[in-house]
């Protein structure tokens, strides 16, 4: 395997946890350890010298949260991946990294191989979004304020079939899901996912999910139901 392992930095101001994670990441090939940072500002400021391709982030650190951080990794390290990890299932903690621009969230207590598998995911330009995550997103979105006009004529460019997969994305669900909804191959789905974030200028799906409840696409309350599948030759 030629492959380079992924590169992740640990961002946590507990001691005994960034010894823990360094412990279980090390014990995968795949991935190496770049660094470790006890405050959401020291980590913006290494990830800035190691560029790693993803940043494990606490919530609650000293100096800079890691809500704040991930906002400004985003500007400084566009290229980097955050993954937050935290003790809290908060809805306000979950809504604010993802609006941040995280591109998933993981409970600390997520067994090791889940975590692995979260880190390849991010690592891959996908999210990492639960049910319970999507659930969160969507009933804070039920409180956010009117639709952008500029935001809406953006989905207006979506075709109806990509319309349809946004809006099953905002539902949470995964591409498998959505291929047997709409009755296509899940590879289909991929291309629409990748045509739908070129389109609207998104980075993932995290995005996208918070995009089609700010257009209104999907409100909260809506039954998860897609239109009738497109006919054959058909987007």
């Amino acid at each position: 395997m030629t492959d380079k392992p992924l590169r992740v930095l640990i961002a946590d101001d507990d001691d005994l946890m960034r010894a823990g994670l360094r412990a279980v990441l090390s014990s995968d090939d795949t991935i190496e350890v770049v660094g470790e940072a006890a405050d959401g500002r020291e980590a913006v400021a290494l990830a800035r010298v190691v560029s790693p391709d993803v940043v494990l982030m606490d919530v609650r650190m000293p100096q800079l949260d890691g809500i704040a951080a991930t906002r400004q990794l985003g500007a400084a390290v566009p290229t980097v991946r955050v993954l937050i990890l935290t003790t809290f299932e908060d809805d306000d903690y979950v809504f604010g990294a993802l609006s941040a621009g995280a591109s998933g969230f993981l409970l600390k207590r997520t067994r090791p191989e889940k975590l692995i598998e979260g880190i390849h995911t991010v690592a891959a330009g996908d999210s990492l979004l639960s049910p319970s995550v999507t659930r969160t997103v969507i009933d804070q979105m039920s409180a956010a304020a009117p639709p952008d006009p500029a935001a809406v004529r953006r989905i207006h460019g979506l075709t109806a079939r990509e319309r349809d997969v946004l809006v099953l994305v905002a539902r949470g669900l995964s591409n498998g899901e959505i291929a047997a909804e709409l009755f296509v191959e899940e590879s289909t789905i991929k291309t629409h996912m990748k045509r739908i974030l070129a389109k609207l200028d998104l980075r993932d799906r995290v995005q996208a999910v918070i995009v089609a409840y700010e257009t209104g696409l999907v409100r909260p309350g809506d039954p998860v139901r897609s239109r009738q599948p497109a006919p054959r030759g058909q987007p």
